[in-house]
């Protein structure tokens, strides 16, 4: 046996596809998706992970903007900033990129966006309402491992999700839209005892614990969906939490790295964007 990949790379160009067919027919309504991304600092990966946003908002058709800060902002200056934003009607998207210098509070930012304009979902507005299963703005990376499951036809519903991570960004709140799905949830994390006991047990595997090769093929059993958010480089190749070429021999579904979740983030981005526009024209 060896495991069906799903190629989050392949799912996001259909979906682009779809929604640069969706803002064609806004703009002939008057409505023209606006996505505003702000960055502190010259972080590497920052960088390149916002140009990679910009790119793919350009390819759709979306309107983008990008505003570059130097890594001596001081918190007033950028809340100044997002204010602004906020008050903009042209603006339908915020995105602050993580992490922001130390003289910042990260909290402080993410509370300061306009909820109907937080298109990466982290305002305690939103996860309360994700939290409450009404309809909101999802976070990314959650969001994109839903939709890719849903499209490989992953039955959730009852299924035992197994999610080794806890963070704000990607653990959490994955277990909590797989709970809203009807799915029994554990999480794991750095001082979980056992964690092959949990691991084997799975029938759905979220590993986002940022540590090369933690989960080998020894690790899970025959038929578990296996799902890599890790990103790590070692060798100077990009590399998942998962041990790939052992995985794949005993999962039904696995998702490879690069080319798996990554590039459903900047999809979903681009989604929520999109749903804002919507919904503030609907206003």
């Amino acid at each position: 046996m060896s495991a069906e990949v799903i190629y989050g790379k392949q799912l996001a160009e259909e979906l682009r596809l779809e929604m640069k067919e969706e803002i064609a027919e806004l703009s002939k309504e008057g409505v023209h998706p606006k996505l505003v991304v702000v960055i502190v600092g010259e972080d590497p990966a920052s960088k390149s992970y916002v140009k990679g946003k910009q790119r793919a908002s350009e390819k759709i058709g979306m309107d983008s903007d990008l505003i570059e800060l130097s890594e001596e902002t001081s918190e007033e200056e950028l809340l100044h900033i997002i204010n602004r934003l906020n008050e903009d009607e042209t603006v339908h998207g915020i995105l602050v990129q993580l992490p922001l210098p130390q003289q910042i509070d990260e909290q402080n930012v993410i509370e300061a966006i306009d909820p109907s304009k937080d298109v990466d979902g982290f305002h305690p507005i939103n996860a309360g309402r994700m939290l409450t299963g009404k309809e909101t703005f999802y976070p990314c990376t959650p969001f994109g491992i839903l939709v890719m499951l849903k499209r490989a036809k992953v039955s959730i519903e009852g299924k035992h999700v197994v999610i080794i991570g806890r963070s704000n960004l990607v653990g959490k709140p994955v277990g909590q839209l797989l709970l809203n799905e009807h799915a029994t949830v554990t999480h794991c994390h750095s001082r979980t005892k056992n964690l092959r006991e949990h691991t084997k047990r799975a029938d759905i595997l979220i590993v986002a614990a940022g540590k090369a090769g933690l989960i080998t093929g020894e690790d899970i059993s025959e038929g578990t969906v296996v799902i890599d958010v890790g990103v790590n480089r070692v060798d100077g190749k990009l590399t998942g939490d998962v041990d790939f070429e052992s995985a794949k021999e005993k999962a039904s579904y696995i998702t490879p790295v690069p080319k798996g979740v990554g590039p459903m983030t900047i999809t979903m981005l681009l989604h929520n964007t999109i749903k804002a526009a919507k919904w503030i024209d609907q206003k």
